[in-house]
C-alpha cells in the first residue's frame, strides 16, 4: 500500500514537472549570439505553434519605439516572405558613418506562402541583423502570433521582477555589457548558449525548480510515513 502511494506521488510529481518544461517551452523566445549595448548583432525569435488544429501563417514583430535601430535587415526564410514597416525619427539620429536616420524600421512583419506555414507541433526561427541595440541590460519585442483560422496570439505582456510570469509575456532579449567592434554588414559567428542558466533565472525555470522541489518533498513525506509505521509495527 505505501510503496503504491510512493509510485502515485511520483508520477504525479514528474508530471507536473514535465508540464512546467512545456510551458517554459511554449512561448516565443527571443535569443542572440552577439547582441551587446550599443552594438549590432543578430536577433532570432523562435515561435512554436501551440495549436492542435490550425499552423502559424503570421508574425509580427514590434521593434522597441523607445529605443529605434537606424538599421535593419531580415533574413530569408523559406517559404515565408518578410516585410518592413518604417517610422520617422523624432528627433532624427546619427548612425556610425556620421549619416542623418529621419525614419527606421518599427515592425517586421513575416507571412507564410498560401498552404504553408507553422504546423501543429512544429516550430521556426526568424532572425533579423541590427544595431545599434540601446545602452541597456534588455530590451523586449512584442510579437503578435496569427493562425491558419484567424485567431491571434499577442505575446506583449511585460515581464515585470519578482512577479509571476505574465500568460503572454513579450520576449525579452538580454544584451551583453560590451559592444563588439561590428557594423551592420559583418556577419557574425554563431556561438553556443548555455539554456540552461537562462532557464534557472526566467520566471518559467523558477516553476520547474519548485515543481522538483515539491517532487523530493513528497517523497520524503512517504519514506518518513514508511519509517514511520515500521517504528509502530515495531513497538
Amino acid at each position: 500500500m505505501i510503496f503504491s502511494r510512493l509510485a502515485v506521488v511520483v508520477a504525479t510529481a514528474a508530471t507536473l514537472v514535465v508540464a512546467s518544461a512545456g510551458l517554459a517551452s511554449a512561448h516565443v523566445s527571443v535569443s542572440s549570439p552577439d547582441a551587446a549595448a550599443g552594438g549590432y548583432g543578430k536577433v532570432t525569435f523562435r515561435v512554436p505553434n501551440e495549436s492542435d488544429t490550425a499552423s502559424t501563417v503570421k508574425i509580427r514583430v514590434q521593434l522597441p519605439k523607445e529605443s529605434p535601430l537606424a538599421s535593419v535587415s531580415t533574413q530569408p526564410v523559406p517559404g515565408w516572405t518578410a516585410t518592413t514597416t518604417k517610422a520617422p525619427l523624432n528627433p532624427p539620429v546619427k548612425d556610425d558613418d556620421g549619416n542623418t536616420v529621419s525614419e527606421a524600421v518599427s515592425v517586421v512583419e513575416f507571412d507564410a506562402a498560401p498552404g504553408g506555414g507553422i504546423g501543429p507541433g512544429e516550430f521556426q526561427e526568424f532572425s533579423l541583423s541590427g544595431g545599434p541595440f540601446p545602452k541597456a541590460a534588455s530590451l523586449a519585442f512584442p510579437v503578435v502570433q496569427t493562425y491558419s483560422d484567424g485567431s491571434e496570439t499577442a505575446w506583449i505582456e511585460p515581464t515585470v521582477a519578482g512577479q509571476a510570469e505574465p500568460e503572454h509575456p513579450a520576449p525579452v532579449l538580454t544584451l551583453s555589457g560590451d559592444a563588439p567592434a561590428v557594423g551592420p554588414t559583418t556577419s557574425a559567428a554563431t556561438t553556443t548558449h548555455d539554456h540552461s542558466s537562462q532557464l534557472a533565472g526566467s520566471p518559467a525555470g523558477v516553476a520547474l525548480f519548485l515543481a522538483i522541489l515539491a517532487l523530493l518533498v513528497a517523497i520524503a513525506g512517504v519514506v518518513l510515513g514508511v519509517r514511520a509505521s515500521r517504528r509502530t509495527v515495531g513497538s
